[in-house]
């Protein structure tokens, strides 16, 4: 279904308000500045009292404040909400409810979707620009290679709420960007009792989670786990994971401390895109959205995760967080591709005649298998001491990482089946292509105060040092390369203002800078003069510079006891972002700095409870652009970005709607619509397919990533106390749309192979969106 264009409207008003908010910080902080100045000593002193909700100013627990005191909108859920939604997956829960949210199915497996908030990255993708951080009770899950995140280690049946937090927030450590989102897991004091949901639907789904918490004599114990297996909807797509946490602590006078546990390892498929065609020459998606491209592409995790937390009351209004944790995660991973090297021509001779003759090459191979594996450990502990004197909410506290990485890729030749599974030639060796071992360590330094500066008028000022050091020891086909250590520093200030209208209202403006260093894997594959493969044949490691994010947020948040809803406008920019450059239409490529990206948008949203039926909606426009000229893609396809090209893979405007309905006592009904408009091809920014030859016009075509709309349906019905059946109905019209594109060599065309002789056509390879789906279950609890 097509998206109509941009409308005039939205960017005419937009685009001026979004200049004002970067170019009047100061006018805006007077504006909310000046009903203070006449209000009298009670913040509230006529009207209903307002609604008082406690958040997390930072992953650990000590740092709490009032949310109408934040200079900025958080977004959060509780597991009830989660339940509610009957979403398939968290990244499912953030798709549908979340402002600012985009998801992009860029693998084909639930949990191995791409998350996108106001345009920055949390994916399991190697080589993607990671913009989010992702905490686990004050744990970042970010793993030390890449930054990537595994959203199926994530222990879901574990989730006790969830705390979307936007902009550069300098509080929330490295790589906070655009935002970060805090989970906390649920304790036998919060969630006590027995939780078990069996779900059964389409693709042979089958799902179990159960949690089971207790309380006594103040020890708290909560045991949570999750067994999952499906066939998958696209062929060769099967898959399966499990992971248990457990968590035991005791809460004692002032103290409350936990240890907590958690395990898991998946096994998962994710078969990619599919190249599209036209009308006369359809490609392999026209002819079967099913169909996969080339496999296997198999990825197996494990994780062994061990945390304690502690919270001391000192007295006098002060507490104290400690925390520390010990991570080991694991991936392998099995991916068949075409071989790039099998459109180069072999220099043969007579090898049929004389087959020892030196001279005598063989032709490459038209795939190959490429293996990896890399072995990461991380260790860490961070302090925090937060107190309230007068007037001032003040924190400070410290934290310190260090990880260790081991990566190793192998290749090895082969052919393609009838069906393009890459089966490996037993005649050929599996041979290392490349190797990396590298540490990593991090400090962190940070404080904040939150100040009553009068009646309903809140100042925060926060502000971190960064301290990292990243060191890598390549082996590659030069063998093992010197030692490379690189150092970065960075203070990152934050300063905002939030005022109380009144018991319902509250302005809110705020300017906040992060930054993220280089990854082990960005800085082992940085010289354009030797591109690597990814997941990553890593050749050598040139300086990067550190990204430096700003954020510039204003708006507005209402609530009272039957509706709520929230504005924020706000401005990015990244200076050095580290992209991606593919060299070639291969996996080959490099990892670069570009001088400057611009994140600028909308985030609207509102809930109201009318009786038996509750409403929400949100509305998010995002003006996701390169803010300076550059080279995007390098190789066959050079794509010359000028300031003010869109970013691919994210759409200006998306739109959720839903609504839950009670009609009689134990029923709930709920719809749920989200639209989004198109979004751009990766490698198609410029409106061209390939480079134009001398001579030759440039080939233009419109490879957009066409806008969609999609109606989810859901059902329960409570039959007893404690039991609920559910049934929950995706894509309700079976809708045919993709979520992502790019541009590469298409090997097989119409699913057959090429031509003896013929050179492979540029075509647009997309990630198929999922059709109708159908899930039911049964969930007891007691």
């Amino acid at each position: 279904m097509k998206s109509p264009k941009a409308g005039r409207p939205l960017q005419q008003v937009s685009r001026p308000l979004l200049r004002l908010l970067v170019r009047t910080p100061l006018a805006t902080g007077a504006v909310l500045l000046a009903p203070a100045a006449i209000s009298g000593t009670p913040d509230f002193p006529l009207g209903p009292l307002p609604i008082v909700e406690i958040v997390g100013i930072a992953p650990q627990s000590a740092a709490a404040i009032e949310r109408d005191r934040l200079p900025y909108a958080v977004q959060r859920a509780t597991d009830q909400d989660v339940t509610q939604a009957r979403a398939d997956t968290l990244a499912d829960y953030l798709s549908r409810h979340a402002a600012g949210i985009h998801v992009n199915d860029i693998s084909g497996s639930p949990f191995q979707t791409d998350v996108t908030f106001r345009g920055y990255r949390a994916s399991p993708v190697l080589g993607s620009g990671q913009g989010l951080s992702v905490y686990l009770d004050g744990v970042r899950v970010n793993e030390p290679f890449g930054d990537v995140i595994n959203w199926d280690m994530v222990p879901e049946a574990a989730l006790g709420a969830i705390l979307l937090v936007p902009g550069s927030n300098p509080l929330y450590g490295l790589n906070t960007l655009g935002g970060a989102l805090s989970l906390t897991t649920k304790s036998g004091r919060s969630h006590p009792g027995l939780m078990v949901e069996a779900t059964l639907g389409s693709g042979a789904r089958r799902r179990l989670d159960m949690s089971y918490g207790t309380a006594s004599a103040g020890w708290h114990t909560l045991l949570a786990a999750t067994a999952f297996d499906e066939d998958g909807w696209r062929d060769h797509s099967a898959g399966r994971l499990g992971n248990v946490f457990l968590k035991v602590g005791r809460a004692a006078g002032g103290s409350d401390w936990s240890v907590s546990l958690l395990g898991g390892r998946s096994r998962l498929l994710g078969n990619g895109l599919l190249p599209g065609g036209s009308a006369d020459a359809p490609g392999l998606y026209d002819l079967d959205r099913r169909a996969v491209y080339t496999y296997p592409d198999r990825t197996r995790n494990r994780l062994g995760q061990l945390a304690f937390n502690l919270q001391q009351e000192l007295g006098s209004g002060a507490v104290m967080t400690a925390a520390a944790y010990v991570r080991h995660s694991r991936r392998d991973t099995v991916n068949g591709d075409v071989n790039d090297d099998a459109g180069e021509e072999a220099d043969t001779g007579d090898c049929a005649a004389e087959p020892d003759d030196p001279d005598c090459e063989e032709a490459p191979h038209p795939a190959v298998l490429n293996t990896t594996a890399s072995r990461q450990r991380g260790e860490g502990a961070s302090v925090q001491l937060a107190v309230t004197r007068g007037d001032h909410q003040l924190s400070a506290g410290l934290s310190f990482d260090r990880n260790r990485v081991r990566f190793a890729q192998f290749e090895q030749e082969g052919f393609f089946s009838a069906a393009r599974e890459v089966l490996a030639d037993p005649e050929e060796e599996r041979e290392p292509s490349s190797s990396v071992t590298g540490r990593a360590r991090m400090a962190g330094l940070y404080a904040s105060d939150t100040w009553r500066l009068a009646p309903g008028t809140y100042v925060t000022l926060s502000a971190r040092f960064n301290h990292a050091r990243v060191a890598n020891t390549l082996t590659n086909d030069n063998g093992v390369q010197p030692r490379e250590a690189f150092t970065y520093r960075k203070l990152n200030p934050s300063l905002g203002i939030a005022r109380q209208v009144d018991a319902a209202l509250t302005l809110f403006a705020n300017v906040a800078q992060s930054n993220r260093v280089p990854t082990v894997i960005e800085l082992g594959c940085a010289d354009p003069e030797q591109p690597c493969r990814l997941p990553v044949g890593l050749q050598a490691d040139p300086y990067l510079s550190q990204v430096v994010s700003r954020t510039v947020e204003a708006g507005a948040r209402w609530r009272t006891a039957r509706a709520d809803a929230a504005l924020s406008l706000y401005r990015t920019v990244n200076r050095d972002d580290i992209l991606f450059h593919s060299a070639g239409t291969s996996q080959q490529g490099y990892f670069a700095n570009f001088p400057r990206t611009r994140h600028a948008g909308v985030d609207a949203g509102g809930t109201a409870r009318l009786g038996d039926v509750t409403l929400r909606a949100s509305y998010s426009y995002l003006a996701a652009v390169y803010a300076a000229d550059g080279v995007l893609f390098t190789g066959a396809r050079n794509v010359r970005a000028t300031s003010g090209t869109r970013l691919a893979g994210l759409p200006r405007h998306t739109l959720k709607l839903g609504a839950d309905w009670a009609p009689a006592p134990g029923w709930t009904l709920g719809v749920d619509v989200l639209a989004v408009s198109n979004l751009l091809t990766q490698g198609n920014e410029d409106g061209l397919t390939e480079d134009a030859e001398d001579d030759e016009p440039p080939q233009r075509a419109d490879w957009r990533i066409r806008g969609h709309a999609l109606l989810h349906l859901r059902a329960g019905w409570q039959p007893a106390p404690g039991w609920e059946v559910f049934v929950r109905v995706n894509n309700v019209f079976d809708r045919r749309f993709e979520t992502y594109g790019t541009v590469a060599d298409d090997a097989f065309p119409g699913g057959r192979p090429l031509a003896p002789g013929a050179d492979a056509a540029p075509a647009r390879f997309v990630a198929p969106g999922a059709p109708r789906t159908v899930l039911a279950g049964l969930r007891y609890r007691f």
